[in-house]
């Protein structure tokens, strides 16, 4: 591959990093329910408030999430509704490959039990 096509593949491998990780999936799925604040998010995930707000950051850090505050208490919510499409065509992935990836012993190996 050329270092100019690998080069134009760094915001997607970006894009991908940031959502491979499961709490950083599991807040963006709670968040396209509706906005959350970190109390809600850490009650409803089960989760510590640091935890939280450490992947509530790298999401900002990345456009996915922000934030609208009101009173004391800051409000998120998802920036872009095509996220809604890449997460729905990657569950449909899924579905289509009968969860193949699941037994990548690469990348899927975390799922074993």
């Amino acid at each position: 591959m050329s270092a100019n096509v690998a080069a134009g593949l760094e915001p997607a491998v970006a894009l991908f990093r940031s959502l491979a990780d499961q709490t950083r999936l599991r807040i963006v799925r709670r968040l396209a329910a509706g906005e959350a604040r970190v109390v809600d998010l850490t009650g409803e995930l089960g989760l510590a408030q640091s935890t939280v707000s450490k992947h509530l950051a790298c999401l900002r850090d990345c456009g996915l999430v922000d934030f609208r505050v009101e009173g004391r208490q800051s409000f998120y919510t998802l920036t872009r509704p095509e996220l809604l499409d890449l997460l729905a065509a990657a569950e449909g992935l899924l579905t289509s490959t009968g969860h193949a990836v699941a037994l990548c012993p690469t990348y899927g190996s975390e799922l074993r039990t």
